[in-house]
C-alpha cells in the first residue's frame, strides 16, 4: 500500500442500486455525513442478464438496459461535476464490494450504505453483502414516498383493500421533507479504478433500437427525469388535466411519463410530490394534481404488499393462494407476446410494448386482462414477459398488478375482466392507435378496426385485409364482445358500460 493510500481513513462506500440520482438520495446524504471520503459504486450484476425465473425470458430486456446505460451515465457525470465520480464494475455486489475493501483498505474503511429493497433476490444480496464485507452496514428506506416507520400501522399489517390503505396513510402519515441535493460531495479515496461502462454485447443483452411511434421517446437519467417534471408542471401545465388526459393512446403528453425514472430511482417519489405541492401553491389544485399524488401511493402499497407477504407475490395461486388451473399453452402465449392474436386492440398494445418497451396504462390492464381472463394462461407468463419489456419494470408494481389483474391479489371485487372491445372503443374510438401498430388494418376506418373479424367480406376486400392471410383470425371472440361489433353499435361511443376504474399504474401498471 503507498503511503497516500495509507493516509486515507473513514472511507464510506455508497452502493447505488435502484436509486441512480443525486437529488433526495438518503444513502449518499448518509455517506457524505459520515465519511471522510465517500466510493460511490454501482454494480452491473450478472444475474440480472440470465433469464427470468419460470420461462427464461432475458430478465433485462433491450429498452430497459439502454434506459438503465443512460441513467448510469448520467449519474457518473453528475457525481463528476460534484467533485466525486461513479465507480462502475461488473460482478455480483457481494463480491464486487469486499474487493473494494481490501483495495482501498479494510481499516480504512468506516462501512457500507445502501437503500434496502424487499424482495428475495435483492434481500440475497443483502444478506450476503452483510455477510461478507466485514465493515459496519447502513441501510436505508428510500423507494416509496412514504416512509415505512411513518405507516400508522406496522408494515406487516398492511390492509389488503388499497382504499383502506390510501385513506389512513393520507390521514395519518406524513411525507418525510426531501434531503437538499449537495454542492460538493466528499473525495473518492484515492487509486480506484472508475471502471467502463459495459455495452450490451458485453452483457449478452440484445441491442434496442428506436421506434419513432413510441411515447416515451426519453433517454434515462436524472437529468431528464427532472427536466421532465419540470416540463409536465410548470412548462406546460399538463399536470392540471392528468386526470382528464390520462387513459390517451398516443404520445408523449397523456400522461406523466414518470414511472421509468421512478423505477430506476433517478427521481424521488418525495421530489415529486414537493413539486406537485408548490404547483398548487402556485396555480392551481384540482382532481388531476391529486390523482398524481394518488398514483404514488398505488406505487407505495405495492412495494408494502411485497413486505408484507414475501414470496407469495411470486407464487402461482398469489396472496390468496388459490388453486386456479393455469393453462401453459405456449402457442396462445407467443400470439400474445407478439401481437398476432387476431384481436387488434391486444395486438397493437403488444407490439408497442415489444418495439419499445413503454405500454400506456389502459394497454397494460387489458392485455393482463385478456391473458388471464379471456386466454386463461398462467398469469406469471405475462409477468416475467413485462418484467423482461418494461423499461420500467419494478418488481412488486409488476408482480402487484398481475396478481390484482389474474384475481389472486389486492382486489376487492375478485372477478374482474375487461371488456377487451368496448374498452378499445372507450379510449381509441376511432382506432387510430390500432392502426398506429398494426399497419395491416391502416385500411380499416373508424372504430370498425376493433371488431375486424365482424366485417363483411366486402369491407374486408376493400380494406385489403384476409383473415388468416394478412391479418391473424382471433384466438378467441368472447361472447361479450358481441355487442360491441359493427353491426351492433347502434349508440353513441362511448356510452353504456362504465369503464374500469384507473388503478395506479402511470407509475407502473397501474404501477408503470
Amino acid at each position: 500500500m503507498n503511503r497516500k493510500m495509507a493516509s486515507v481513513t473513514g472511507t464510506i462506500i455508497c452502493l447505488f442500486r435502484n436509486d441512480l440520482r443525486v437529488h433526495d438520495n438518503e444513502a449518499l446524504h448518509w455517506a457524505i455525513k459520515n465519511g471522510t471520503h465517500v466510493l460511490p459504486l454501482y454494480c452491473f450484476d450478472p444475474r440480472h442478464y440470465k433469464g427470468t425465473y419460470h420461462f427464461n425470458f432475458p430478465k433485462t430486456g433491450a429498452n430497459r438496459f439502454k434506459f438503465l446505460l443512460e441513467s448510469v451515465a448520467d449519474l457518473r457525470q453528475s457525481l463528476q461535476s460534484k467533485g466525486s465520480n461513479l465507480i462502475v464494475r461488473v460482478g455480483k455486489p457481494e463480491e464486487v464490494v469486499p474487493q473494494l475493501i481490501e483495495c482501498v483498505g479494510k481499516n480504512m474503511v468506516q462501512g457500507l450504505v445502501y437503500q434496502g429493497e424487499v424482495t428475495e433476490e435483492e434481500l440475497t444480496v443483502e444478506q450476503g453483502l452483510n455477510k461478507k464485507c466485514g465493515v459496519k452496514v447502513h441501510t436505508v428506506w428510500g423507494h416509496t414516498l412514504h416512509h415505512k416507520e411513518d405507516l400508522p400501522f406496522n408494515p406487516k399489517n398492511v390492509p389488503d383493500v388499497y382504499t383502506q390503505f390510501r385513506k389512513r396513510v393520507e390521514e395519518q402519515a406524513p411525507v418525510r421533507s426531501v434531503i437538499p441535493t449537495p454542492d460538493r460531495l466528499k473525495p473518492l479515496p484515492p487509486g480506484i479504478e472508475e471502471g467502463t461502462i459495459p455495452t450490451p454485447h458485453d452483457l449478452g443483452v440484445q441491442e434496442s433500437t428506436t421506434d419513432p411511434r413510441t411515447a416515451f421517446p426519453f433517454a434515462g437519467g436524472e437529468t431528464t427525469g427532472v427536466a421532465r417534471l419540470q416540463n409536465y408542471l410548470w412548462d406546460t401545465d399538463h399536470v392540471a388535466q392528468y386526470k382528464e388526459t390520462r387513459n390517451g393512446m398516443i404520445g408523449a403528453d397523456f400522461s406523466t411519463k414518470f414511472s421509468p425514472w421512478l423505477a430506476h430511482g433517478c427521481v424521488s417519489p418525495r421530489f415529486i410530490y414537493s413539486e406537485i405541492k408548490k404547483y398548487e401553491a402556485k396555480r392551481t389544485a384540482n382532481q388531476s394534481t391529486y390523482w398524481v399524488i394518488f398514483e404514488l401511493l398505488w406505487r407505495d402499497y405495492f412495494r408494502f404488499v411485497a413486505l408484507k407477504y414475501g414470496n407469495k407475490i411470486f407464487f402461482s395461486g398469489g396472496i390468496l393462494g388459490k388453486d386456479i388451473p393455469w393453462k401453459k399453452d405456449m402457442r396462445q402465449f407467443e400470439a400474445w407476446k407478439s401481437g398476432t392474436t387476431g384481436v387488434p386492440y391486444i395486438d397493437a398494445n403488444m407490439r408497442e410494448l415489444l418495439a419499445t418497451g413503454f405500454m400506456s396504462n389502459r394497454g397494460r390492464q387489458n392485455v393482463a386482462s385478456f391473458l388471464t381472463k379471456d386466454l386463461k394462461l398462467d398469469w406469471r407468463l405475462g409477468a416475467e414477459w413485462f418484467e423482461s419489456m418494461l423499461i420500467d419494470h419494478d418488481v412488486c408494481s409488476n408482480y402487484g398488478n398481475w396478481l390484482y389483474s389474474a384475481g389472486i391479489g389486492n382486489d376487492p371485487r375478485q372477478d374482474r375482466k375487461f371488456n377487451i372491445v368496448k374498452q378499445g372503443l372507450d379510449y381509441d374510438a376511432q382506432g387510430d392507435y390500432v392502426r398506429l401498430w398494426v399497419p395491416e388494418l391502416s385500411k380499416v376506418t373508424g372504430g370498425d378496426v376493433h371488431t375486424v373479424w365482424a366485417l363483411s367480406n366486402t369491407v374486408l376486400s376493400h380494406a385489403e385485409v384476409s383473415l388468416g392471410e394478412t391479418y391473424p383470425k382471433p384466438l378467441l371472440v368472447a361472447p361479450e364482445w358481441g355487442r360491441h361489433s359493427a353491426k351492433s353499435r347502434g349508440r353513441p361511443q362511448g356510452k353504456g358500460d362504465k369503464p374500469q376504474r384507473n388503478r395506479g399504474i402511470d407509475f407502473y401498471f397501474k404501477s408503470s
